[in-house]
């Protein structure tokens, strides 16, 4: 991967080394006045180990660009600032140690030059403990001149560890304003292999003959590797500043980048050393007044002390990890005091603005507003752009993406920094290519076909292999599509969407690669269920007498997800059935409608006529002198389309709206199926005198549902509206209107600490009425387990109108049990005579009444199994069965 410039500065600030804060009062000192002595006494740094400095001493990175440019040229010290006093008059550094032992491995000659410099030597007398021979084992030592112009030298391939003898006290030298050029050898030997890579070899300090503990050189501080962790995740690094030669030296070996810098060895030194040379003056040149303080800070280069091209490198490492600075170059120059580094600088630009750009670009994919951007990075706007407190930015965007469920989203890359201070980050939002399906076995593993091969994952467009249910039926659950920006949160609804269609027993995302390495596609693993069954079985009921029954079930019909049912009941007088068909999103509608048809003949007992508890029940004439109770059969159909009220699909509609087409034939018949119009009071039963009716109506609804949960809800609300408006056609020619309304709130409390579970207290409002023709057998009934417990069924009142009130306080017991108190009251308002035929008064119910007692919930698979006792104001008791809660 390549890195921009910018972040791979970023890098190079987390992986650069610590180090101490100097104590600049103890590396320069001013030499005192010294006797006149031969020129030829005084040591001088040698021009090739100078210019091995040099080639090491060079580094600067890029902001526009990935590769590494070439050192500044020598600039007028003009502005520049110098370790310790001004520049002039010119100090000399202090004593080094006795005798210092350098080694280094043999490898590639390296021959350099030192830059052209004329300095000013000040012509006192100084005394100053300096190396006044260089010995070279199997050579002879050489005498060594300080040199007007800078003089090359040659160190012979077979060099063996360096000495550097130094006397044991000070001795008295004078630096002459001209001396003669430096004595070369006659012969130029072959040069050492020395590696500017190499970090091993650390030059030591070994006392000569007779002193018992030298002065020991500062230690080297140890480089550590970068650190890998996040807020970004990189496999290499582009584009790093190099050390670069001075000018005229054509090519050099380049020091290791950042990230591929190691610890030093512990183990002893081995017979190379790097080259070692006297610093004599540090000068930072091109840094702010304010920043100037932070490098003299963490550079470990001291005048006085001895420097090697690894502490230079080590040099512009803490430099750059400072965060400050977009390039550092190193030069060295020589001078009759030793070596005058100098630190070129070039500083960030001030930070105004941070942007993003996201990766692939494509509208509509960014998921982070500058506003979010701004309020990260608003502290470092108008301060010098610092590169570590721009990564700590990075990651504080990185964790706003995985809170926000964008877990796939992270910075990549930084862009160059613009004159106008702007920083444009660059983010892989994770964009999704592809949304695919694919079946696996009860196991959870991939299908394979007859050779073994995992059957390949398909897309909506596809026949479904493998199994059963069409792919388009699973990808339409599911929000994330082609295009959009994958997020766990839209992730985990999404399986629950698919998992709530009923046909599998486990859905799981999984990922593939995409085409473009950049996005990733969405694998839907699914493990169908059987979506079939059909039962038999037999029984006995007043309405029907013995039956036999035969039901059938197909939730997943041609893998549409429709569901097909069933049930026919054979009795000893007629033949009873109730067909369904329900598409719960029809094909191509972007609404989610879904529609319901079905048909039916369906036989029961009238409460309207003939309450629970069996008492003063209306009855019909029949052969038995003692009368029947009244049937009403009901044949025929309908349609009913219903549609979520949201403009996003995906998201859980407040409100829901239903429409609705039904016709109904409606009879009176007796046990034997003959038809009775009046009851044996004379009373009509029936709207029309036949003891036939035609019953079409349309239905409107609507639900408003804001609770926390559809099976035990503890807070929020449900709303129902409801109209039914029959038309005049067929018997009777009914002309009617139905309206209904029911209103559910509930309120978290924890009054009992039983066992750990939802408490709430829950309340229920509800009423209606019936303006124009009313049949009998339409009225209200008031009583029963889902009405006011403690009465029975429609044992309460049959009016032409009700209300009715419920409170409820419910809360767990143990495990799966759970308990609930409650008070229920109801009224027909005194609609009852307004019935036809009065049946409320001619069985001589209350009309009014309440009802109160506790119940036990046991939560089960088809939701909770209620039994309820009830005591009323008439003074009776009932006990009431139901599944689900009564609202």
């Amino acid at each position: 991967m390549r890195l921009s410039p910018l972040l791979a500065a970023m890098i190079a600030a987390t992986a650069s080394i610590g180090v101490s804060k100097p104590s600049r009062g103890q590396t320069i000192q001013s030499l005192p006045d010294a006797p006149q002595q031969n020129s030829s006494d005084l040591k001088t740094p040698e021009p090739a180990v100078l210019d091995a400095i040099a080639s090491g001493g060079n580094q600067r990175q890029s902001l526009m660009g990935g590769t590494p440019k070439t050192a500044l040229p020598p600039q007028d010290r003009t502005g520049s600032r110098s370790w310790g006093e001004p520049p002039r008059p010119r100090y000399l550094a202090a004593s080094l140690p006795e005798t210092i032992a350098v080694q280094a491995k043999p490898r590639t000659a390296l021959v350099l030059h030192s830059s052209q410099t004329q300095v000013a030597v000040p012509t006192k007398t100084v005394e100053q403990s300096v190396p006044t021979t260089l010995s070279v084992k199997n050579s002879s030592p050489t005498q060594v001149a300080v040199p007007t112009k800078p003089t090359k030298l040659v160190v012979p391939v077979d060099a063996s560890p360096t000495q550097v003898a130094v006397p044991t006290k000070p001795t008295k030298l004078v630096v002459p304003v001209n001396s003669t050029a430096a004595e070369l050898p006659s012969q130029t030997p072959k040069p050492p292999q020395l590696s500017p890579d190499s970090i091993e070899g650390i030059a030591q300090v070994k006392p000569p003959n007779g002193i018992e503990k030298p002065s020991q050189l500062p230690e080297p501080t140890q480089l550590e590797p970068p650190s890998t962790q996040p807020p970004l995740s990189i496999d290499s690094i582009e584009g790093m500043a190099q050390l670069t030669p001075p000018n005229g030296i054509d090519q050099l070996s380049q020091l290791p980048e950042p990230t591929q810098l190691e610890p030093p060895s512990t183990e002893p030194p081995s017979d190379s050393s790097e080259v070692r040379v006297l610093v004599a003056e540090v000068l930072i040149t091109g840094a702010p007044p304010q920043l100037e303080e932070e490098i003299y800070r963490v550079i470990k280069t001291r005048p006085g002390r001895a420097t090697t091209r690894s502490q230079l490198q080590e040099d512009v490492n803490a430099i750059f990890a400072t965060g400050f600075f977009s390039s550092v170059d190193v030069q060295p120059e020589d001078t009759p005091l030793g070596v005058r580094i100098s630190f070129i600088v070039r500083a960030n630009p001030v930070l105004r603005q941070v942007a993003v750009k996201t990766e692939p670009p494509g509208e509509g994919q960014r998921i982070v507003n500058q506003e979010k951007i701004n309020e990260i990075f608003s502290e470092q706007y108008g301060s010098i752009l610092n590169l570590r407190d721009l990564q700590e930015g990075i990651k504080q965007l990185n964790d706003w993406y995985k809170e926000e469920g964008y877990d796939l989203a992270q910075v990549i890359d930084a862009e160059q920094v613009t004159p106008d201070g702007t920083v444009t980050l660059v983010v892989a939002e994770g964009v999704i290519e592809a949304v695919k399906v694919r079946f696996l076995d009860e196991d959870g593993n991939p299908i394979v076909d007859e050779n073994g091969n995992p059957l390949p994952s398909m897309t909506d467009q596809e026949e479904p292999v493998g199994g059963n249910t069409r792919p388009f039926i699973i990808t339409r659950e599911v929000e994330l599509k082609s295009g959009s920006v994958f997020n766990r949160k839209k992730a985990q609804r999404d399986l629950q969407r698919v998992f709530g269609l009923g046909i599998f027993d486990d859905v799981r995302f999984s990922f593939e690669p995409g085409t473009d390495p950049r996005q990733v596609v969405i694998v839907v693993d699914v493990i169908e269920k059987s979506s079939g069954s059909i039962a038999a079985g037999a029984g006995l009921s007043s309405a029907s007498g013995f039956f036999g029954t035969v039901s059938y079930q197909q939730q997943n019909l041609g893998g549409n997800n429709q569901t097909l049912g069933g049930e026919f009941q054979l009795g000893t007088r007629e033949l009873l059935f109730d067909l369904s068909f329900t598409d719960p999103w029809i094909a191509g509608d972007p609404f989610r409608t879904s529609y319901t048809i079905n048909a039916f003949r369906r036989r029961s007992i009238s409460l309207v006529f003939n309450g629970g508890s069996g008492e003063n029940n209306i009855k019909v004439p029949n052969d038995d002198d003692d009368g029947d109770r009244p049937r009403i059969v009901r044949t025929g159909g309908g349609v009913t389309f219903r549609r979520p009220l949201s403009e996003d699909v995906f998201k859980r509609a407040e409100w829901t709206a239903s429409l609705g087409l039904k016709y109904q034939h409606v009879a009176i018949e007796d046990s034997d199926g003959d038809v009775r119009p009046e009851s044996t009071d004379g009373e009509l039963l029936s709207f029309s005198d036949s003891g036939e009716d035609d019953l079409t109506t349309v239905q409107l609804g609507a639900v408003r549902d804001l609770r926390n949960s559809t099976t035990q809800p503890t807070n929020g609300s449900l709303l129902r509206l409801g109209m039914e408006q029959s038309i005049p056609i067929g018997s009777g020619s009914i002309l009617m209107n139905r309206l209904r309304g029911s209103y559910s709130f509930y309120i978290p409390v924890e009054f009992t600490n039983f066992t750990e579970g939802p408490q709430a207290l829950a309340f229920n409002i509800q009423g209606g009425t019936i303006l124009g023709d009313l049949p009998p057998y339409e009225a209200f009934i008031i009583g029963g387990s889902n009405s006011v417990r403690g009465f029975a069924e429609g044992d309460l009142a049959s009016g032409r109108s009700y209300l009715q009130a419920t409170a409820e306080y419910r809360f767990p017991i143990f495990s799966v049990i759970g308990g609930a108190l409650f008070v229920d009251a109801g009224t027909d308002l005194g609609s009852a005579g307004s019935v036809p035929g009065e049946p409320g008064e001619q069985r001589d119910l209350p009309g009014t009444g309440l009802g109160y007692g506790l119940g036990v919930r046991v939560q089960s698979p088809l939701g909770p199994i209620r039994v309820d006792f009830g005591l009323n104001t008439e003074g009776d008791s009932r006990l009431h069965f139901g599944i689900g809660e009564k609202f």
